[in-house]
């Protein structure tokens, strides 16, 4: 055997496990070579020999070569990328001859090796030179691709582009350029890239780009990369950032809803830094912005339709176009306000009906309301609750300031602690009424500006101050019981729930410095009404000048007349109301 015989299987027999082959010791490897040898000079391990195919089968493709068996090449070596065979029976190969005989006793033979001993020149330039190669992907292999550049090669998938790729079936079958960026000819091992031709191009499409380009320019790029806050794009030699913002006139939840990898979109060059080679770009910039014509589009009045994209404590926000969003504010969701917490009520995703009531195109604000498309209960409440008509009602609820009655209404009615009574003060809202119960009162006011029903209890009875200056007109002398002694004076109660007072300048003729020294709690004192102030709900009574009257038997000129416990109560129900 040659040295050069030699050499050449030195570096072959670490190709690759060929169909066929099994696993032998050395020494009967080294046997059977040499009775090989002796046997025919001719045919040597490591050599080229020409061979007709004889038959094609789904493993291997069986050839000779003139030997006295026929040899094994694997079939995958005569595959084209979509699995076609590239020969057929009969056809003449060149094939290398890998060992003379396998455990199963034939030869064991190669095309691949056999073209790369053709190729080894041409790939080693190559790849000294950087001198790129032409090939073809032939398959998808672990890692990466097979690539027929007259041999098989490796690309791997870190090197197939400057983006990392994920599909990499779209290659196959696919003719491009490459380099070699690792050969090992002793165990036959050829890499290619595909990345470091494509750098090469950038890099001269750079200082191109750079040149030209300008802010307020309309470009053309590829999505390069996605991320939450938006996309880099490929220009050609430079990447500009298009952020999230950017992207849309509307709401962008994710930039991948919008743009996928690899697209080819139309941006535009919103701000362009030369030394710090930034690109900053805009999608939405270079599409009309739909709130130029908002104002013609969206007329308060008009109904619309569209898409809950957000909910709120304080409203809801509908997508009604691409850019356009309206609030409804939650006073704008129900005439009776009991519509408190929108998320309740509304999901985001669901398409709801508004009407228009307000555009702002500078602020690029549009409210809108829900309540507008129903019927207004306080339009029918007018006609139904005529102020003055008497209505019966459940006690709904007991607060601080009233009563809130169900009159089986959407709307409850109010009746406030001022109209519980006309002469109670200070009422006990809690300990006079119970929720649940039974409740009269009379309607005493429609607004529906404000909406606001309000009720009374106490306009079921006749105000006893209406009357008042004819049951106790000015001069009058009355008899009462002294209810309360402040420092200023004496309250006394001239008839149930009306009190009148005695200023201490009143008490007495003397100087008094005490009113409690003239007057106790539940003395009976005679007194005259010396001024009344029926809209103020006043009395102002004087026990000297009701002592002085009658000392002097002088009389003003209203009559006088001494009220005794029996005259109060003539003409008033036990409700404190004139019978009248």
């Amino acid at each position: 055997m040659t040295d050069l015989n030699k050499l050449k299987q030195s570096w072959m027999a670490d190709y690759e496990v060929v169909l066929g082959e099994d696993v032998e010791t050395r020494e009967t490897t080294e046997f059977s070579t040499l009775l090989e040898s002796e046997a025919s000079l001719s045919f040597n391990e490591g050599e080229v020999f020409k061979g007709k195919i004889v038959s094609i089968n789904p493993d291997f493709v069986l050839v000779d070569i003139g030997y006295k068996q026929e040899g094994l090449v694997p079939a995958r070596e005569f595959q084209n990328f979509d699995g076609s065979m590239k020969v057929k029976v009969g056809d003449t190969i060149e094939v290398y001859l890998d060992k003379l005989e396998s455990h199963m006793g034939n030869l064991v033979l190669s095309m691949d090796k056999a073209e790369i001993l053709k190729a080894w020149d041409k790939i080693s330039e190559a790849c000294e030179k950087g001198t790129p190669l032409e090939g073809t992907v032939v398959a998808k292999v672990k890692g990466g691709l097979s690539v027929d550049i007259g041999v098989k090669a490796f690309l791997p998938g870190s090197q197939i582009d400057i983006r990392p790729t994920r599909f990499l079936d779209k290659f196959i079958g696919k003719k491009m350029e490459f380099k070699v960026i690792k050969f090992n000819k002793k165990r036959g091992n050829i890499v290619l890239s595909r990345r470091a031709i494509l750098q090469e191009e950038r890099g001269k499409l750079r200082g191109e780009v750079l040149s030209q380009i300008e802010e307020g320019m309309v470009v053309k790029g590829i999505v390069k990369n996605i991320t939450d806050y938006g996309a880099f794009i490929d220009l050609g030699g430079i990447d500009g950032l298009l952020h999230i913002t950017d992207m849309s006139w509307g709401r962008v939840k994710h930039p991948s809803s919008l743009i996928n990898m690899g697209d080819e979109i139309e941006v535009k060059i919103l701000k362009f830094d030369k030394d710090k080679e930034r690109v900053s770009l805009g999608l939405k910039q270079v599409q009309p912005n739909p709130w130029e014509k908002a104002k013609e589009t969206y007329v308060p009045g008009t109904k619309v339709k569209g898409e809950i994209v957000s909910v709120k404590d304080y409203g809801v926000f509908i997508e009604l176009d691409d850019g356009i969003e309206g609030l409804i504010h939650v006073s704008e969701m129900s005439w009776t306000n009991s519509i408190k917490n929108p998320t309740k009520h509304f999901n985001a995703g669901e398409t709801v009906e508004a009407q228009v009531l307000e555009v702002d195109v500078e602020n690029k604000r549009i409210s809108l309301g829900v309540k507008q498309l129903q019927a207004n209960p306080w339009d029918a409440l007018e006609a139904k609750f005529p102020v003055g008509s008497k209505v019966k009602g459940t006690i709904k609820s007991i607060v601080e300031f009233g009563i809130f009655v169900d009159l089986g209404e959407e709307v409850d009615a109010l009746i406030h602690v001022s109209d519980i009574s006309w002469t109670k003060k200070n009422v006990n809202l809690n300990e006079e009424y119970k929720t649940g119960d039974s409740v009269e009162a009379m309607v005493v006011s429609v607004d529906k500006e404000n909406q606001k029903f309000c009720l009374g209890i106490k306009q079921l009875a006749e105000d006893p101050w209406k009357k008042i200056e004819t049951r106790l007109p000015v001069g009058t002398v009355v008899e009462a019981e002294a209810v309360r002694v402040t420092e200023f004076g004496v309250f006394v109660e001239l008839e149930t729930g009306i009190e009148g007072l005695i200023h201490i300048s009143e008490l007495s003729e003397e100087r008094v410095e005490k009113p409690e020294d003239i007057v106790k709690k539940g003395d009976a004192v005679k007194a005259m009404v010396i001024s009344l102030d029926k809209d103020a709900k006043k009395i102002a009574l004087s026990i000297k000048a009701a002592a002085n009257a009658a000392s002097n038997g002088t009389f003003s000129q209203e009559p006088i007349k001494t009220a005794t416990l029996a005259d109060k109560l003539k003409g008033f129900n036990l409700s404190g109301g004139s019978e009248e």
